[in-house]
């Protein structure tokens, strides 16, 4: 497997299918990203993220150039921490271990190129897939929101994770 930059018009017919209902979007992203994916409205998203946040979008493609993620990065230069977001994979591809390829690939990419002492994410406490695929990948909780997050009647707590780079090289940094 391997990341590249998501590039919309070459991309963005792989991923616009994989958020199927008002859920699954916001356990994706927190209904910070339009729903449903549309080109022009998902290019003006990635278009306001980057200057606010940082986030830069990547696509993870397996060895046979399968597009199978979707993953934005970015880096606090105060904090020195990187943050993943907006945590996709294709819907057909799950259980293949994708999942947990791609966070580790961003990470590294994170701490070599970006030069991070640490990566966190989020994940929902109700999303106990992804937490799992996050905890497989090195990340561990440093804190959870309880009800931190509304959608519909129900109330979602927020895991902040992370991996800390002496970690993640196993103690060579």
């Amino acid at each position: 497997m391997r990341l590249r930059p998501f590039i919309l018009s070459a991309d963005f017919d792989y991923i616009k299918n994989w958020i199927t209902d008002e859920r699954t979007h916001a356990m994706w992203s927190a209904n910070h990203a339009p729903y449903p994916l549309e080109k022009t409205a998902f290019a003006d998203f990635l278009d306001f993220i980057y200057p606010k946040y940082g986030d830069c979008p990547f696509v993870a493609a397996a060895d046979d150039g399968t597009i199978v993620g979707f993953i934005c990065c970015s880096i606090n230069p105060e904090s020195n921490e990187a943050m993943l977001a907006f945590v996709m994979i294709d819907p057909a591809q799950r259980g293949k271990g994708y999942g947990r390829k791609m966070v580790r690939l961003a990470a590294e990419y994170c701490f070599s190129m970006l030069k991070a002492d640490a990566v966190q994410l989020n994940v929902f406490t109700s999303n106990e897939r992804a937490r799992k695929c996050y905890e497989s990948a090195g990340f561990t909780e440093r804190h959870t929101t309880p009800e931190a997050f509304p959608f519909g009647d129900e109330k979602w707590g927020r895991c902040n994770m992370i991996m800390k780079k002496q970690d993640f090289y196993g103690g060579r940094t």
